[in-house]
């Protein structure tokens, strides 16, 4: 049967975005739940190798495309409504960016964790993406255990002071022509910039895209672009 016949059992019209149950193929471990839009369907039906569509970073992904955790895909399977996929696959290395086996790690009403970590998300993702993913985790967090958490309890107003501080901080350290103290004041400021793309869940992704985006065109062209 042709993909294009396969892609046309899901019933498209209720959204564009597909919800994917991944299961271990061999044990039916839960590892995740992601989604597919038509194009990330299409590709993992015909390469057998697991992609989606990310939310965040408004693109498709394939799995372990960073870390090299890709999931093999055994066997689609779609629900009686249409509109939900369970994919079985041989996961390697691991399912989720906290470096555990499965992203279902938390018991709800503790809030524990039931399962350890196997690999350092740093070594999966790099420091940028991990620290995204630790300051989106702390949304739930304790405010009087979390800075994070206590930062983003104090809204909008308190998140953009703190950025526009710390960059008047590197801009002061960049006159006095201190090194040590640029890179610590750029540091505090990246922080404070992931905190805010974290609030509205923008994804550092998205900051490289854009800046790949811009490698084909000079500067002046880019910055007359959005003059227009």
């Amino acid at each position: 049967m042709s993909i294009e016949k396969v892609l046309n059992r899901v019933d498209w019209q209720k959204s564009d975005l597909l919800p994917v149950i991944v299961q271990d193929n061999a044990n039916n471990e839960v590892l995740m739940m992601a989604y597919m839009n038509k194009e990330a369907l299409e590709l993992s039906l015909s390469t057998h190798i697991a992609h989606y569509f990310s939310r965040s970073k408004q693109r498709i992904w394939k799995k372990g495309e960073s870390s090299g955790h890709i999931q093999n895909i055994h066997s689609f399977n779609i629900d009686c409504d249409n509109d939900t996929l369970l994919i079985k696959v041989t996961q390697e290395g691991v399912a989720c960016h906290t470096g555990r086996r499965s992203c279902f790690f938390t018991e709800l009403e503790s809030g524990e964790a039931n399962s350890e970590v196997e690999v350092s998300s740093e070594a999966l993702y790099g420091v940028i993406d991990t620290l995204y993913h630790i300051i989106q985790e702390r949304k739930n967090a304790d405010a009087e255990t979390s800075w994070t958490a206590k930062l983003m309890s104090k809204g909008d107003n308190t998140i953009l002071k703190k950025v526009v501080e710390e960059a008047g901080e590197f801009s002061f350290a960049y006159k006095d022509d201190d090194e040590d103290e640029m890179v610590y004041e750029a540091a505090d400021l990246t922080y404070h910039m992931l905190v805010a793309l974290a609030v509205k869940n923008i994804s550092p992704d998205r900051i490289k895209q854009e800046l790949a985006r811009r490698f084909d065109m000079s500067g002046i062209a880019e910055k007359n672009s959005r003059d227009k």
